[in-house]
C-alpha cells in the first residue's frame, strides 16, 4: 500500500486546536467520495499544499513509521487523524491489516477521523471493529437523507454537510437530530475544546457547513444530491 502520512505533533489549525494531527496521501481518498473532484476544502489554500507534498511523497512516512508515532503518544492524548485523506485502502476497500495496525497503536489514546468509504459489509465490519477498540471513524454524509442512511447502519457516529442559514434547530427527514460543529460557528471551541467527534457511540449527527475556497463546489453538491 503506497500511502503516505504526514504526522503534525500540535496543529496550528485555528479550528483543531494545538492538538497532535495527521495528514494522508491523496491516493487513500475512495472512489465513492463526490468532493475528490471538487468540493473538498483541502483543495485551496495553504493546506492544499502541504497535502500535495505529502501525496507526492516529499514529506511523510511510511504506515509502519506513523503508527510507531501514534503508539508513541502519551497515554490519554486527543489527536486527530487525517485533516485531509481517508483510511488506508484501495479501489474502495479499507485495508483490515493496517487499519488494525492503527487502532494498536491508538490504545490508551483518544483517536479520531472521518471517512467517505461506501459501507460495504466488508468495510462496515473494519469500521465498527475500530470504534469497539477506541479509535473513532465518523462517516461522512454528503446529505441529511444521506445522514439518516449511515446512522441506521448503527456503527459509527455520523457527520453530515449541512446548507443554508445557521438555525437553532437542525433534523434529519427520520427525525434525527444534527448539531452543527462548535469550532465553525463559535470563535472559541475548538476540537480540542468539544471532542464531540471522538465519541464513538453519539446520538446526535455533527453538521458541517461547507468552507473555504471550494464552498461553492460543495454546496452545488448537497444540492444535488438532497
Amino acid at each position: 500500500m503506497p500511502h503516505r502520512v504526514h504526522f503534525t505533533p500540535r496543529s496550528s489549525n485555528s479550528k483543531t486546536g494545538p492538538i497532535p494531527v495527521s495528514t494522508t496521501s491523496a491516493d487513500s481518498c475512495p472512489p465513492s467520495c463526490p468532493l475528490k473532484k471538487a468540493g473538498c476544502y483541502a483543495n485551496g489554500g495553504p493546506l492544499a499544499l502541504h497535502w500535495r507534498e505529502v501525496t507526492e511523497g516529499r514529506r511523510g512516512t511510511d504506515w509502519d513509521t506513523f503508527c510507531t508515532k501514534i503508539a508513541a503518544l502519551p497515554e490519554g492524548t486527543f489527536w486527530r487523524h487525517n485533516q485531509c485523506g481517508d483510511l488506508p485502502g484501495k479501489n474502495g476497500i479499507i485495508n483490515r491489516k493496517m487499519m488494525a495496525q492503527l487502532v494498536a497503536a491508538n490504545r490508551g489514546r483518544h483517536g479520531f477521523t472521518y471517512s467517505h468509504h461506501k459501507m460495504t459489509k466488508a468495510n462496515r465490519e473494519v469500521v465498527l471493529m475500530a470504534n469497539q477498540n477506541g479509535f473513532t471513524i465518523n462517516l461522512s454524509a454528503n446529505n441529511l437523507e444521506h445522514a439518516d442512511r449511515l446512522a441506521q447502519l448503527g456503527i459509527a457516529p455520523v457527520v453530515t454537510l449541512v446548507l443554508g442559514e445557521i438555525e437553532t434547530k437542525i433534523e434529519t427527514p427520520k427525525g434525527r437530530t444534527v448539531d452543527l460543529c462548535p469550532a465553525q460557528v463559535l470563535d472559541d471551541v475548538t476540537c480540542e475544546d468539544c471532542q464531540a467527534c471522538a465519541d464513538p457511540i453519539s446520538d446526535s449527527i455533527i453538521g458541517f457547513l461547507p468552507h473555504g475556497c471550494q464552498r461553492l463546489s460543495a454546496e452545488r453538491l448537497v444540492s444535488l444530491n438532497s
